[in-house]
């Protein structure tokens, strides 16, 4: 660890990236199958995917975490290092990653594509507009946002009661001003005024809908099944009554082909959708994983915050609906976010602190637990840090060792690849293991007990509660023939319960249920726990702030 690493912008602009074309041989995709964006991105064609079909699949991997603190875990660093440890002993793998939003980028979280020597380039365009597919969902996304006000004004035939209309609209980018407005003022020409109100758009449910659809085919008819509004009488109005299904598939008829990019040491990724990983799954799209299965012998993925989140919905939701089966999981950890866990302060994260680090090790033993319960096969990946202490790195590789899961220190963010190796072994000897992968709960279990499954196995919770309006919510969607969906838990990342400050592993907490909001097309329940905000704020020093062009021309201050 002694070698001096730069900023992430200097290690992505010192990088011998290769044509597009190049990368794109390696899977043995004809250069007529690429749509190309520039010399190192291109999208690949959807009849190039469809030509796959029948092909057999390679071993899938799900790389996950702890939860997530401010010190840091470096999940997608982690994923990112492991595809390069895997192609680095000769097995052919492939890296899927979900497209970062602008939102994050200029507010305080930063960019999405990795760090260090585990990134994947062209780093900048990644972090920005990429290839237009959010522009593309969040067009697609108004269009029909859109159409509901101009039917309204031109009659509303369908009859929308304009107290229950459920579609807001969406950019991407923080800005709490427009979290609640009012629309159509100004006149009678504008229309009938109402509350409104905009989403970011990775909240949006087209965009869950991108990344669970199959192919065009199946985006169309989800599409038409999102669920807009309801009539007086409470009858719901689909998308496709107005028509919409099909000028919204149009939008994104490019943007549903997988992008295809390189990490510095030039193997392939898919980088492809990024819905929020608690308002939605939070996992990169169907299409992209199910083409990389067919293309190498491993696959490497990650979804989004801890395990409780997004390994949960990866599994339940992800898993279960795209017929996957995942070969391992590994759950990425920091000495540094233990510590925090355990109750040390930030600035004290430098200091050798064994029993903090003990104390912390409940989050990861419980996450360890809980991925368990699925029936696949673990490995930890210690995201090793200068600071961390021999002694602090051997408290939890003996943790690990009593919970029957290995530990290995990990080395990718300075040493690309070279830092993974001894993971990346582990990875294919567990892979070769048997599994009896299996999602939580059944389909047929009714909503309210999948709630309770989930809150209940996973979060250490007592019990679930909710008043009378939110249980009789549930009853309502069973009658419209929704409960069989899965449901998609939408609460604080940051721990266990529905309060951020409740670190480690705690138990006994209630899991107060707010909201329950029907996604018909992307087939989830969405199910709201605490204060879930989906338009973000920006903070007092935004991240904006400090971008600019300098006089190369260059991006500065967004990594």
């Amino acid at each position: 660890m002694s070698k001096k690493v730069g900023s992430d912008i200097e290690i992505a602009r010192q990088a011998k990236m290769k044509p597009i074309r190049e990368v794109a041989g390696k899977l043995n995709i004809a250069e007529e199958h690429l749509i190309p964006y520039g010399h190192t991105k291109a999208k690949v064609s959807m009849e190039f995917v469809k030509s796959l079909k029948g092909k057999p699949d390679g071993k899938l991997i799900l790389v996950t975490a702890i939860n997530p603190t401010p010190a840091g875990e470096g999940k997608t660093t982690t994923t990112v290092g492991l595809g390069d440890g895997l192609n680095r002993i000769g097995k052919k793998t492939i890296i899927c990653l979900r497209e970062p939003s602008l939102g994050p980028c200029f507010g305080v979280k930063g960019g999405a594509a990795g760090g260090g020597y585990a990134q994947v380039v062209p780093m900048e365009d990644i972090n920005l507009h990429f290839t237009g597919d959010f522009h593309a969902i969040g067009t697609a996304h108004n269009l029909l946002s859109a159409l509901i006000d101009n039917h309204i004004y031109w009659g509303n035939e369908l009859g929308f009661d304009a107290r229950r209309i459920q579609w807001r609209r969406v950019m991407d980018m923080n800005d709490r001003a427009l979290r609640a407005i009012t629309n159509s003022l100004g006149g009678v020409a504008n229309g009938f005024p109402r509350e409104d109100g905009f989403d970011i758009t990775v909240a949006s449910e087209v965009m869950a809908i991108f990344c669970l659809a199959t192919d065009i085919a199946d985006l169309t008819k989800r599409l038409g099944n999102i669920i807009i509004g309801y009539t007086r009488e409470k009858k719901p109005i689909y998308a496709r009554d107005l028509k919409a299904d099909g000028p919204m598939t149009v939008l994104l008829k490019d943007a549903i082909a997988p992008n295809l990019v390189q990490t510095l040491e030039n193997n392939p990724a898919f980088i492809h959708g990024g819905p929020f990983a608690n308002i939605a799954h939070g996992c990169n799209s169907v299409i992209a994983t199910t083409t990389a299965l067919k293309l190498a012998d491993y696959v490497v993925t990650e979804a989004g915050f801890g395990a409780d989140l997004g390994a949960e919905k990866f599994f339940d939701i992800k898993c279960r609906k795209a017929g996957l089966k995942p070969a391992a999981v590994v759950i990425v950890g920091t000495i540094r976010a233990l510590k925090m866990h355990g109750g040390v302060a930030k600035e004290e994260l430098g200091k050798e602190n064994v029993e903090a680090v003990k104390k912390g090790a409940a989050n990861l033993a419980r996450h360890i637990q809980n991925v368990k319960k699925f029936g696949v096969q673990i490995v930890v990946a210690l995201n090793r840090f200068s600071a961390d202490t021999d002694a602090e790195i051997k408290a939890i590789r003996e943790l690990c060792s009593g919970l029957g899961v290995d530990a290995f220190e990990c080395n990718h963010w300075a040493e690309g690849g070279a830092g993974t190796e001894d993971l990346a072994k582990a990875v294919v000897a567990l892979c070769d293991k048997p599994n009896n992968f299996a999602p939580l709960y059944p389909d047929e279990m009714p909503l309210w007990e999948k709630v309770k499954t989930i809150a209940t196995s996973l979060y250490g919770a007592q019990d679930v509660i909710g008043d009378k309006v939110v249980r009789d919510r549930f009853h309502e969607f069973e009658k419209m023939g929704f409960g069989k969906y899965p449901v998609c838990m939408a609460k604080t990342q940051y721990s266990f319960s529905t309060d951020p400050n409740l670190k480690g592993a705690p138990s006994n907490h209630v899991v107060p249920i707010r909201e329950i909001r029907l996604s018909a097309g992307a087939e989830f329940i969405v199910v709201i726990c605490g204060e879930v905000m989906t338009m973000p704020g920006l903070p007092r020093v935004p991240s904006a702030n400090h971008i600019k062009l300098n006089e190369k021309g260059e991006v500065e201050g967004l990594f």
